[in-house]
C-alpha cells in the first residue's frame, strides 16, 4: 500500500492518519454521546472537544492528501501542524490540568515524535528536489 514511500515517509503517513483518525473519534464521540456528557462539567466544554477535534482531523486529512500525493506544500504543513498540535496539547494540559499526569512521558513521547518529524520533512525535502525537472 505505501511501497512507493520511503519506510520514515510511511511512518509518517501512518502516524497522520492515527492522529486523524483520533480526532474525528473525539468529534463523533463528543456528539454521540453529547446528552450523557453534558451532565458532567466537562474542562474543555464539549464544544471545545467538537471543534478542537474537528480542525484537527480536517487538517489531518488535507495533510495526508498533501503527503500522498507528494504535494510541494505538503511539507511546510506538516511543520506547522506538528508545531500547532504540540502548542495545543501543552496549552490544553497547562489550562485544564489532569488529576495525574505523566509528565515525563508526555514530554519525552514529544520530542521524539518532532525528531522524528524533523528528519522525515528533509527527506521528503531532497525527495522533492530530486523529483522537480530541471528548467532549461
Amino acid at each position: 500500500m505505501f511501497s512507493k514511500f520511503p519506510f520514515r515517509v510511511t511512518l509518517l503517513l501512518w502516524l497522520v492518519l492515527i492522529f486523524t483518525a483520533w480526532n474525528a473519534l473525539r468529534v463523533w464521540t463528543a456528539l454521540a454521546w453529547q446528552n450523557a456528557l453534558s451532565k458532567f462539567n466537562l474542562h474543555p466544554s464539549l464544544w471545545v472537544i467538537i471543534v478542537s477535534g474537528l480542525v484537527w482531523a480536517l487538517l489531518g486529512a488535507s495533510l495526508l492528501y498533501g503527503i500522498w500525493q507528494e504535494k510541494a506544500w505538503a511539507k511546510k504543513m506538516l511543520i506547522g501542524a506538528a508545531a500547532g498540535y504540540t502548542v495545543w496539547f501543552w496549552g490544553e494540559r497547562f489550562l485544564f490540568p489532569m488529576p495525574r499526569p505523566n509528565w515525563l512521558f508526555a514530554v519525552i513521547l514529544n520530542l521524539v515524535l518532532i525528531l522524528f518529524i524533523s528528519f522525515t520533512t528533509k527527506s521528503l525535502q531532497r525527495e522533492a528536489y530530486e523529483r522537480e525537472p530541471e528548467h532549461h
